[in-house]
């Protein structure tokens, strides 16, 4: 799930908010969930290959219930690619290796949207074309979508990636336990979300996270005499 929609709306901003969703639809939930089973793919589950996700073709992992909840109101899925574990020499580590694929490709993906982010502030105060800060507001907006998605599916609570990964250190009794609860627990996270009591510690994760990648993304202008 991914909360996309500003606090206020002026044309503006809801021409980027449009292209930034797109963007979201055909680019980053797909490039995560590609991450998915290209992974399980290397780590010898051929599952993903077979229901035709090894690809980096939108169609073949949006959903679209989920793309137009992410149009009309700001949050929405992919279809999730299904792994088979018992492929895996060892399934609890390569289900949280698979599981991390994910989020780590929502890092890179921000990390490239701040450097493209500063290549288009650079341009703007060369050519001083007003357009290109419609350009520099849609890099801003896909580094925190990207950030965002990253460090909600980071949550170890099933069925998010940060489940996976914490379940790699579980004691199988205790895994089956949790599992058992799955959309309990599921429901609870809901619950907390749209309450907003988890809006503050997720807020500083993804603020510290954004500012630490934008420090790294400055890096190849700084050593150039351009910032």
């Amino acid at each position: 799930m991914l909360s996309l929609l500003p606090d206020e709306l002026t044309l503006e901003t809801a021409i980027t908010y449009i292209i930034s969703t797109l963007l979201v639809v055909f680019l980053t939930l797909p490039i995560h969930e590609f991450a998915h089973g290209f992974t399980a793919v290397k780590l010898g589950d051929n599952t993903p290959r077979w229901q035709g996700r090894l690809t980096l073709n939108p169609f073949a992992h949006i959903d679209y219930l989920g793309s137009l909840a992410i149009l009309l109101f700001g949050f929405g899925w992919a279809k999730p690619v299904s792994v088979n574990a018992r492929n895996f020499k060892n399934p609890k580590i390569g289900m949280a290796i698979v599981a991390f694929a994910g989020p780590l490709s929502n890092l890179l993906m921000a990390l490239i949207s701040l450097i493209l982010y500063n290549a288009s502030v650079v341009l703007l105060f060369k050519t001083q074309q007003e357009f290109i800060v419609y350009i520099i507001q849609v890099f801003a907006f896909l580094a925190q979508i990207n950030v965002s998605l990253a460090v909600f599916n980071l949550i170890p609570v099933p069925p998010l990636d940060g489940s996976r990964i914490l379940f790699a250190v579980l004691p199988n009794k205790y895994y089956f336990q949790i599992m058992r609860y799955e959309r309990y627990i599921y429901f609870g996270l809901l619950i907390l979300l749209f309450s907003d009591v988890l809006d503050k510690p997720l807020y500083f994760l993804q603020s510290n996270v954004l500012d630490f990648l934008y420090n790294i993304s400055v890096i190849p202008f700084k050593a150039t005499g351009i910032f």
